[in-house]
């Protein structure tokens, strides 16, 4: 091959990864967590996630650090599309299988509870950016032991105690109608949020206590009452978050899901973002991350990517037909 057209192939193939690393960048988002009875994670995020008070708390923070509680609404499978058991395994639910939350797995009697009772219940899912799908929450049979590690078995999934498709989010909450059946003591109740218009999943647990008290086991504390964080408490965080909403945003007072107190400070939290350390980051979505309710689709975060990629691409041709010129030009002056 002659010297200017191996020059040109080497261009091409320079351009290359260019390309792939634009189409491949898919960047992480996640949307919300169980906000009454409040979440693990967004219990020990109220408690403040450098120096929280309960004994539970400050070992999930020694366990994982202090990131995951910035990002409280981050607990999530890109690709779930319902296959919770099959990609979560046993003693690893409260995080969803993420290292990053490995704190919330700690089996503890002492984590702090949500006075419960049997019956009619409300329940409120803080959300940050709405999407369609279902949400189902489960509760923890008879005999649970909050001390040994969560299990599928432990939980009565074929019960669910809430079921809920397309509640309308408003005030910064999804809010569903359940019914909790007869239990006492301590207990659990697993989350699970499955967007239908993309395959990834939300995962919280909540602690709850039926009959008041903390229900702690072999006679220890009872553990603390529960409490979630307040607006000012989330907005004062976004600094330190690394979740990213990519403007789901959504205006419309019927189905907003983030209250207007407390804005999403990009600037300064896309440089919190460039310092904080890589392991501290979410891993990437799936392919098929989009914005759903407001205005998006599967293709939507994928346009600007594409759009590069081509360029790239197109940079590439063009260089290819100019050296081209140049060489037959080379042949017709000799």
């Amino acid at each position: 091959m002659p010297a200017r057209r191996k020059v040109a192939s080497v261009a091409a193939l320079g351009s290359l990864p260019l390309a792939l690393t634009a189409l491949t960048a898919a960047p992480a988002a996640a949307h919300g967590s169980m906000g009454a009875p409040v979440s693990r994670v967004s219990q020990c995020y109220a408690e403040g996630p450098e120096s929280p008070k309960s004994a539970a708390c400050k070992a999930a923070v020694a366990a994982g650090g202090t990131q995951a509680l910035y990002d409280w609404n981050g607990i999530r499978i890109g690709d779930a599309g319902g296959r919770h058991r099959q990609l979560i395994p046993d003693g690893k639910l409260c995080s969803a299988n993420s290292a990053e939350f490995k704190g919330l797995d700690l089996p503890r009697a002492d984590w702090p509870a949500t006075a419960v009772r049997s019956g009619p219940h409300t329940f409120k899912y803080r959300v940050t950016a709405p999407h369609k799908g279902t949400f189902k929450v489960y509760l923890t049979k008879p005999g649970y032991d909050p001390a040994k590690p969560l299990a599928w078995k432990d939980l009565d999934l074929a019960h669910p105690v809430a079921t809920s498709t397309d509640p309308a989010a408003t005030g910064g909450f999804y809010t569903f109608s359940g019914k909790l059946p007869q239990r006492s003591g301590k207990h659990l109740l697993y989350a699970v949020w499955q967007r239908s218009d993309s395959p990834e999943a939300f995962y919280s647990c909540s602690d709850v206590s039926f009959g008041g008290g903390g229900g702690a086991a072999g006679g220890a504390a009872p553990a603390p009452s529960a409490s979630a964080p307040s607006e000012k408490q989330i907005e004062d965080g976004n600094d330190r978050s690394t979740i990213e909403h990519h403007g789901h945003g959504d205006d419309d007072p019927r189905t907003s899901a983030a209250p207007a107190a407390a804005p999403k400070k990009k600037a300064t939290a896309d440089r919190a973002r460039a310092a904080a350390p890589a392991p501290n980051r979410p891993k990437a979505a799936g392919a098929t991350e989009n914005l759903a309710e407001t205005g998006g689709d599967a293709t939507t975060p994928y346009l600007a990517i594409g759009g590069a990629a081509a360029l790239a691409l197109g940079a590439s041709a063009l260089f290819l037909s100019a050296r081209r010129r140049t060489v037959s030009g080379g042949r017709h002056d000799r």
